[in-house]
């Protein structure tokens, strides 16, 4: 189609603009051809414009883009290319969207924000590496990655050059994409080669950078890095080459502009002590560094930055020293700017004697001032044979000087970049490369800022610019950047010719600016340059000569080439962005680059050695131009190469290295000249746009075919445009067909192998179509639904009628019926009225009628009651009277009844004492016939004493108070007859009567409250007495309590005698089985003495002692110990004297057996001393009680009284402590071991009585003894005559040393002679152990009988309380209502079962555990009968013959889940059962967790063997095995999978058979048996917990690997719901998607990925709670990738891509709903994706609509809130832009947010994995091992 009939109504187009440069407009009519003049509105006020058009070049307009494709990330994308839509897509990117880059083709455009953006972090680095260029925004980071990848896949170098004017940010790209390649190539030990590469940019900006007028950091040469990588693409070093350093600026700025910062920090550092020798001052003092008169950069300390440069060197190994002598130099060139020449003639000049400067020069440089002084107004001209030295004019002096210091000053630098290279240079040898250019800037734009002689002049060509010369310098730099875009312009025409050829599409040789004619122009021969070097060549060459040859042989042939009209110095070259003005001066000068030889000469004698090491170059040169002979010298100055032809040199060198590498271009452009943050300059960005290439590209690409559309991308956004019947199975068919019908022009597209190629405007055409076919339909729904509404309005309107009518009527009706009513109403007051006003007339009369009658009634009954009450008081008068006389007579006559009673108790009380005294003398000896009573003897003693001791506080308290009643009666008496004196003095002096009479009333009144004192004083006398008697009824109480336990323990004595009997008959018993063992055994010495006479026969003799010795020994045990026995069963009768006293038992058994004669006269003496005892306590109660009775006269008897009341106390104290001690003598007696055989000692009178009745006793026992001993001893001589001879004889020592000693000496005779053979020693041990025995006896018995009264009271109890609470329930319950009486009924009746529930479970427990204990018995001692059984059935075979074969039927075998294997095994079962595992298809077909099952059978054998060497070996065994098999093979999904599961299986086995209570309680009864029992694997435990840590993280980064692909374009790239979405084109750089080659990755791939993973961790017995942790972790990197994704993809922020991401989540959330996973967190994880999602959808204008998105969005951060608004990109015409307005709102909501500051999600993160114990039913004794594992060796036990 024709581009006229683009211009139509409506059509927007770009207008010229002087301001702005482009403004937009609308057609106002449609434009037809042949018109002279477009109507135009302009969009930003609506004023109406009107376009000439051309009427010979017919030059419209250019168009402007649909909304649609504003703001696209690929400037090649755009349907119109021309320059104001580049510059309007940028100005939306970098003002609206806040995005800095933009691609332009395979161009990367960098605009500075001058701000600091948080696009640089790891987490970005991390989202860009891997991925696709095109699938991501714009960013170095997708350059760096692209060549980063081009250079390992195609193992090609690459280069990426960074172009742009001064602050455009070139450094700064640079080093971010060094960043990043140090940050993906995963260094480790170069890893600082990026840091060391940084650290080198502040010594380079030091000496390298300026101040100029458009940047205060300009860079003054250019730079090219060579970044090293090894093989595996690890960074390995650096190598760093600089071009052109602008060495004029050493010695001149111009206005506004500095030095280098070096000189600059140097002066402001000069205060310091180590600078004070190089006599420093301020920046103003120095010729070379005040030229500029701004020595000053806002915002720079110089003293910092000083600081940084020397630390930056320090950092790269250059030494103090290196540094101070650099330094030296640096200050001596600042001396040199100083020096001043004074001019003597026109060619002659001279240096002063005494020039300070030039003195400090030569110091600091080690040079002689004459020779330096003269050889700068000289110089030496040779001739062919002679040598002169001629003086100079003062301007070649001070060029001269200038000259040298700039020589000086490049050595530095080139020193300090070989020092840089030497750091960063690897050892390793380098495989490929990635170079970063980063270079002047492109022709113009460079010119405006590098070199301010150029800007001049090119202001003016720019009108607004002030300076006015180019030079040399910016000549060179423009032939650079001629070289430099004419290889951008071959890499982009080819690109875009290797394009055509893949998609096999026609095409014709596209016409592109060629700036070749310009290259030649400079460096063809008879160039400009050659034609330079010509000059200079010339003895009398100047710059006039030179500039006239160019005009002749140039100016005609040449068309890039013309002469200024004004000036015949200067030529014009027309660059390929505009045409330059050069001023010849000093060409010649600058590219000889002179430097007066002597001068050198002079350096080079110096003494300073770092100044030679600087000169090295200059020696060599200078040598080897001496040793040629017979050369003049022209040709010595013939042979140096000039500066043009070094920077030709060099340029070519840098081109072929270019042209060598796959290039990368990146222009960066500087938005304004006033650093405002995101503030574009139109004029400055368009200026920048013309020169650096981004337009030219552009042109180059709308030359052919710009917009370009997969097929599947043009069906799915213009599917709209097509007909159902021109849908063709064939997709491509289908597209071919539709674009004949709308595009009849077929050269205005090409079909292509997978791509349509549309030529400019084509697709703005096509979405003129698509608008207006939506926009047809949208008005035909438009039409349907306004019908719609109307109807229903009209049928609402209707409705609405009928309702209103029907009220009204209603209304009407309703007004009539209340008129009635009212009517009815009115009559029914009436009446009611009039019938009130006569009832309240009679109620009134009625009323006062009553009242009447009431106050005449109320008036008699008053006086009736009047004449009542009087009598009844007078009979109470009477009645009180009367009582009062008869309690006055009653008290008296208590009163003497009471004084009569307590002086006849007093006598009888004293009798009392003194016949207690005597009694108390004569019971001693019965306290010690008893010691069992002993205790409760001194518990009543100790009670006595405390009632004594309570008894004497109340007798002090007496005391006290009878003191202070007699101190105050003598107070009182001391009153008195102060009274009577002052009574008589005042009868003596009648004057003071009155004083007196007052006194006297005073003291009346203190007499007064003395005599209530002593009142109270009584009163509490009483209260005490009080309180004293219920201490004695509680004593008196304590004492029948100790009486009635005392009746206890008489019954439970009588109780042990019952008891003691049953134990004689048991023994009795015991003496019969012990003469059957006699019998025995003897029959056992026979057959042992038979045994011994055979083995005689048969041996010698030395081997019959041993034989026999050995059998002897062997068989005197159990012999030795047998006699002991029935020795002691004999002698039990004796037991009861030998045991011990100290416990109940034995005093118990002492009781028993002591005759009942002496047992009842004892108890009876001692209740009898209780009574008395008793008795004694109440006469003492008695007499407390006259004490206190008495009155105040009797204080001094009651002391008496309490004193002999004490004297008495006393006594009874010391005569019980004698009793005790006598008992305690008594006890000694009767349990000394030397008491059993001898009576007790005579003497003691008190004893009398219990030596008689115990005499007879212990003689009958006293015989017993002799009895038992002899027979004993007869039994013991017979067995030792038996082994008399043998060892067993001799080896029996019977030492009389160790028998007792016994005091009764008529029996030590008879005691030897039974000694004699030792049978005494033994009877004496028998004896002790037959004692030792019946106490264990009786003490189990005690204890059970003790246990069982226990448990018995506690039933008792247990069933009082039962009967209580259910009488008390009963009682509730009856008080309740039937219904209420039922239900309480029923939950009591529940209540009950329930506790008796509980208690059979409790006691089901108990059995259980009783039964599992038994069973082991029971298996332990059926492994002893088996172990016996085939004992005796290995004899009998051996004995026997073999009998006749009998068919047994065979037993199921029961088995006990252990496997048994040999030591040394453990790496055989490892190798079968780990390492040559296959976890796919052999171990599926497995029981789940059976390597785990296998390995813990083996632990169960070691731990039965109780072998912990085999468990240590065992367990380390396996888990070094698992982790070299997650070495080796842990990238593979099933095997860390399988061998996670295992792990998990086997420390839950460790757990469940660890038997800890709380894990026991999850197994069975037949599990706990299988616990383990010898070793505590805890430790094991936590190391198989880590281990399972280890390989769930392994499982994570594996299931990573395989989820990073699928994900994006799963998720975000992939259009599952068809007709909804719409794509856009993408510009030349397509989707890496949209290749029809790869196959296309659904959520249905994803979810299919899912569901095989999630199958095989079922398949592998993997716990629940764990595949919820990983299907949660999936999840979340599901999210993490996704919404990083969409953060960094413009073209993915829109409405439609929110509804496939919604759609796709749902699917997710169904994947887990069917899989019963949805409460696992994974659904969770998710909501961060969600809620970008719905932002993606949700309105975005009011405030409202912003405080919504903020309560909505809580899991977004408030970064990734503003990120999705900014980037949200309309697909269609209908949706509309974020505002900036509504983002600013957001902001403000948001701030007081305390959330994370970041913008991307941690795609790394892994959660932290929980390992919940998850108990096995399986039954380890049921367990199969298959054959196919080769586990042989393992045998079930």
């Amino acid at each position: 189609m024709a581009g006229y009939e683009l211009y139509t109504k409506h059509a927007r187009v770009w207008l010229p603009d002087a301001v702005e440069v482009w403004k937009s407009a609308k057609l106002v009519k449609d434009y037809s051809s042949g018109d002279q003049t477009l109507f135009l509105q302009l969009e930003e006020d609506g004023t109406e414009v009107q376009y000439k058009v051309d009427p010979r070049t017919h030059n419209l307009p250019p168009l402007r883009n649909p909304d649609i494709l504003v703001g696209e990330n690929d400037l090649t994308a755009l349907s119109y290319l021309n320059e104001p839509a580049v510059l309007h897509n940028i100005k939306v990117r970098f003002i609206d969207s806040k995005l800095i880059y933009t691609y332009c083709g395979i161009v990367l455009v960098a605009v500075n924000p001058y701000e600091s953006l948080p696009i640089y972090e790891a987490d970005i680095i991390h989202a860009y590496s891997g991925q696709n260029m095109a699938d991501m925004d714009p960013h170095i980071f997708a350059v760096a990655e692209e060549a980063y990848k081009q250079m390992a896949r195609d193992q090609q170098n690459q280069s990426i050059i960074v172009s742009g004017e001064s602050g455009a940010g070139k450094t700064v790209s640079a080093k971010y994409a060094m960043r990043y390649f140090a940050t993906v190539s995963g260094v480790s030990g170069e890893a600082d080669i990026e840091e060391r590469v940084l650290a080198s940019n502040p010594i380079m900006e030091a000496l390298g950078n300026a101040k100029t007028t458009r940047n205060d950091n300009s860079s003054r040469f250019g730079k090219y890095i060579e970044i090293g990588f090894d093989k595996k693409h690890r960074i390995i070093g650096a190598h760093m080459r600089t071009y052109l350093l602008e060495k004029s600026r050493v010695v001149y700025q111009t206005q506004g502009e500095r030095n280098y910062h070096i000189f600059y920090q140097l002066c402001a550092s000069s205060h310091l002590p180590e600078f004070q020798p190089f006599k420093l001052g301020g920046a103003d003092d120095f010729h070379c560094t005040n030229q500029g008169q701004n020595p000053v950069i806002d915002g720079v300390d110089d003293t910092k930055e000083m600081c940084s440069t020397r630390r930056a060197l320090s950092l790269l190994g250059i030494s103090e020293r290196h540094q101070m002598e650099m330094y030296q130099i640096l200050a001596a060139i600042l001396h040199l700017s100083n020096v001043e020449v004074k001019e003597h003639s026109q060619d002659r000049s001279s240096i002063l004697a005494d020039d300070a400067h030039l003195v400090v020069f030569c110091e600091l440089m080690g040079v002689p001032y004459k020779e330096m002084a003269h050889w700068l107004c000289h110089r030496k001209l040779k001739a062919t044979t002679e040598t002169y030295v001629k003086c100079v004019s003062k301007t070649n002096a001070v060029n001269g000087r200038d000259a040298l210091a700039k020589h000086i000053y490049a050595r530095i630098f080139s020193w300090i970049v070989g020092c840089i290279n030497n750091v960063l240079k690897s050892a390793v040898k380098q495989h490929s490369f990635i170079g970063v250019l980063d270079i002047y800037g492109y022709v113009i734009i460079f010119m405006f800022v590098n070199f301010p002689c150029f800007l001049n002049i090119l202001s003016y060509f720019t009108r607004f610019e002030t300076f006015d010369i180019n030079s040399f310098e910016q000549f060179c730099i423009n032939y650079a950047n001629e070289k430099l875009q004419q290889q951008f312009n071959l890499h982009v025409f080819k690109l875009e010719q290797e394009e055509y050829m893949k998609e096999q599409i026609p095409w014709t040789l596209i016409d592109f600016y060629d700036n070749q004619p310009c290259i030649n122009l400079i460096e063809a021969k008879l160039g400009i340059l050659d034609l330079l070097d010509e000059e200079c060549k010339m003895p009398q060459g100047s710059d006039g000569s030179w500039s006239q040859k160019m005009y002749n042989t140039l100016l005609k042939q040449k068309d890039h080439f013309d002469k200024p009209r004004l000036s015949n110095t200067a030529f014009i070259i027309h660059h390929f962005a505009d045409k330059v003005e050069y001023q010849c001066d000093g060409f010649l000068e600058k590219n000889k680059d002179t430097v007066n030889e002597e001068q050198i000469h002079v350096l080079q004698n110096s003494k300073f050695d770092f100044l030679l090491k600087l000169f090295e170059g200059n020696e060599k040169t200078t040598s080897s131009s001496k040793s040629i002979t017979g050369k003049s010298g022209r040709s010595q100055r013939g042979n140096k190469k000039t500066v043009g032809m070094q920077f030709r040199q060099s340029l070519h060198l840098l081109m072929d290295t270019l042209n060598a590498t796959t290039p990368h271009y990146v222009r960066c452009i500087k938005p304004n000249d006033h650093k405002k943050p995101f503030s574009l300059d139109p004029v400055r960005a368009v200026q920048q746009l013309r020169a650096c290439g981004i337009l030219e590209t552009i042109r180059i690409s709308a030359a052919g075919f710009p917009s370009r559309w997969t097929y599947q991308e043009f069906f799915s956004r213009y599917r709209v445009l097509m007909k159902q019947k021109d849908v063709l199975p064939d997709g491509k068919e289908t597209c071919r067909n539709v674009l004949k019908k709308l595009i009849q022009d077929q050269n205005l597209y090409q079909f292509g192998k997978n791509k349509i190629f549309f030529r400019a405007g084509q697709v703005a055409f096509l979405e003129k179509l698509r608008s207006e076919q939506l926009r047809r339909a949208c008005v035909s729904i438009q039409k349907t639904i306004r019908c719609w509404l109307a109807r229903k309005k009209y049928l609402r309107m209707k409705q609405s009628a009928i309702t209103i009518q029907r009220h009204v009527r209603g209304h009407q009706a309703r007004c009539y019926v209340n008129c009635l009513r009212r009517t009815r109403a009115a009559v029914v007051i009436q009446r009611n009225v009039r019938m009130w006003a006569a009832r309240e007339r009679y109620r009134k009369l009625r009323s006062a009628s009553i009242v009447i009658q009431c106050f005449f009634r109320t008036y008699a009954a008053r006086k009736l009651y009047y004449k009542l009450v009087y009598e009844q008081k007078a009979l109470v008068i009477q009645k009180w009277a009367k009582g009062w006389l008869a309690r006055k007579h009653y008290q008296r006559t208590r009163a003497d009844i009471i004084l009569l009673q307590s002086c006849v108790r007093r006598m009888m009380a004293k009798k009392e004492l003194k016949r207690l005294k005597v009694d108390a003398r004569s019971v001693e000896h019965f306290k010690d016939l008893n010691v069992g009573m002993e205790n409760k003897i001194m518990q009543l003693q100790h009670k006595i004493d405390e009632q004594h001791k309570e008894v004497s506080e109340l007798g002090e308290r007496l005391n006290a108070a009878a003191k202070t009643q007699a101190m105050e009666q003598e107070r009182h008496c001391k009153e008195i007859e102060n009274l009577h004196r002052s009574e008589q003095q005042a009868q003596a002096e009648a004057k003071t009567l009155p004083s007196l009479l007052e006194q006297l009333s005073f003291l009346q009144q203190e007499l007064e409250n003395t005599r209530r004192e002593k009142e109270v004083l009584e009163d509490q006398r009483k209260i005490d007495k009080a309180q004293t008697q219920l201490v004695v009824e509680e004593l008196n109480n304590k004492n029948s309590l100790l009486s009635n336990e005392k009746k206890d323990l008489d019954k439970l004595i009588q109780e042990q005698t019952q008891q003691l009997t049953d134990i004689k008959g048991q023994m009795e018993n015991k003496e019969q089985l012990e003469k059957e063992l006699i019998e025995e055994r003897s029959r056992y010495h026979r057959l042992s003495n038979e045994h011994l006479h055979l083995e005689e026969l048969h041996k010698d003799l030395k081997e019959e002692l041993e034989v026999r010795i050995s059998s002897r020994k062997e068989q005197w045990s159990p012999r030795s110990q047998k006699p002991e026995s029935d020795y002691s069963s004999k002698s039990a009768e004796c037991s009861p004297i030998l045991g011990s006293t100290n416990g109940q038992t034995s005093t118990v058994d002492k009781e028993v057996e002591t005759p009942s004669t002496v047992d009842l006269p004892l108890i009876l003496k001692l209740q009898r001393r209780v009574r008395e005892l008793e008795r004694e306590k109440q006469s003492l109660q008695r007499q407390l009680d006259e004490k206190e009775a008495q009155e105040e006269n009797y204080a001094e008897e009651e002391r008496t009284e309490l004193d002999l009341e004490t004297l008495k106390r006393q006594e009874l104290e010391s005569e019980n402590k004698k009793l005790k001690q006598d008992l305690s003598t008594l006890r000694k007696s009767l349990t000394s071991e030397n008491s059993e055989l001898m009576p007790p000692a005579v003497g003691s009178t008190t004893y009398g009585i219990l030596l008689e009745q115990l005499t007879s006793s212990n003689e009958e026992l006293e015989m017993r003894k002799e009895e038992v001993l002899l027979l004993q001893s007869h039994l013991v001589r017979q067995d030792a005559m038996k082994y008399k001879d043998s060892a067993i004889g001799e080896g029996v020592k019977l030492e009389l040393g160790d028998l007792p000693s016994f005091q009764d000496l008529d029996r030590s005779t008879d005691i030897h002679t039974l000694n004699e053979d030792g049978e005494l020693w033994l009877a004496y041990e028998g004896l002790k152990e037959t004692n030792r025995i019946l106490e264990c006896q009786m003490q189990t018995l005690e204890k059970q009988h003790r246990e069982q009264n226990e448990k018995l009271q506690d039933e008792v109890n247990t069933l009082k309380e039962e009967k209580e609470q259910q009488q008390k329930l009963l009682a509730q319950i009856l008080v309740l209502p039937e219904d209420a009486r039922i239900e309480a009924g029923l939950k009591l009746e529940i209540t009950r079962l329930t506790n008796e529930n509980l208690e059979l479970m409790v006691q089901q427990d108990k059995q259980d555990k009783t039964i599992s204990n038994l069973n082991k018995e029971l298996q332990l001692y059926m492994n002893k009968v088996e172990q016996f059984e085939a004992n005796e059935k290995n004899t009998h075979l051996m004995t026997n013959t073999p009998a006749k074969a009998v068919s047994i039927p065979r037993k199921e075998k029961e088995y006990q889940g252990m496997l048994e294997y040999k030591e040394g095994d453990e790496n055989r079962l490892v190798k079968n059962l780990i390492l040559d595992m296959k976890a796919r298809g052999v171990a599926l077909s497995f029981l789940p967790g059976l390597p785990a099952y296998v390995i813990f059978m083996c632990l169960r054998y070691a731990d039965h063997v109780n072998n912990d060497q085999r468990v240590s070996t065992l367990l380390n065994s396996v888990l070094c095995s698992i982790k070299g098999v997650i070495k080796r093979k842990g990238k593979d999904f099933g095997v860390s999978s399988f061998w996670l599961a295992n792990t998990c299986r086997l420390l839950h086995c460790l757990r469940q058979y660890s038997g800890d209570e709380t894990f026991k309680t999850h197994n069975t009864s037949k599990q706990n048996q299988h616990c383990l029992t010898n070793f505590e694997l805890t430790e094991y435990q936590n190391v198989f917990g880590d281990l399972a840590v280890q390989i769930y993280r392994q499982l994570i980064k594996s299931m990573e690997d395989i989820l990073q692909p699928l994900i994006v374009s799963s998720m975000l790239e992939q259009e599952s719901i068809h007709g909804v979405l719409g794509s856009k084109p993408s510009g030349m750089r397509k989707r890496s998607s949209s290749s029809p080659e790869e196959e296309a990755v659904t959520v249905e791939v994803l979810l299919q990925q899912l569901g095989h993973w999630h199958i095989t961790m079922c398949q592998h017995g993997m716990d629940s709670d764990l595949i919820k942790q990983v299907v949660r972790q999936q999840f979340y990197v599901i999210c993490a990738v996704t919404l990083n994704h969409l953060l960094l993809r413009k073209d993915m922020c829109s409405w439609s891509k929110g509804l496939q991401i919604r759609y796709n989540v749902w699917q997710l959330e169904e994947w887990l709903l069917e899989r019963d996973m949805s409460n696992c967190g994974a659904k969770e994880s998710l909501e961060p994706l969600v809620q970008a999602a719905q932002l993606l959808q949700v309105k975005k204008k009011t405030e409202a609509d912003a405080q919504a998105i903020c309560n909505m969005c809580a899991g977004l951060t408030t970064a990734q809130i503003v990120k999705v608004l900014t980037l949200y990109t309309p697909v269609i015409e209908f949706e509309e832009r974020v505002t900036t307005t509504f983002i600013t709102t957001i902001k403000d909501i948001l701030k007081d947010r305390q959330n994370s500051s970041t913008l991307m999600m941690d795609a790394k993160k892994i959660f932290s994995v929980t390992l919940s114990f998850s108990p096995s039913s399986v039954a380890l004794e049921t367990i199969q091992i298959p054959t196919s594992l080769n586990l042989g060796f393992l045998h079930r036990i």
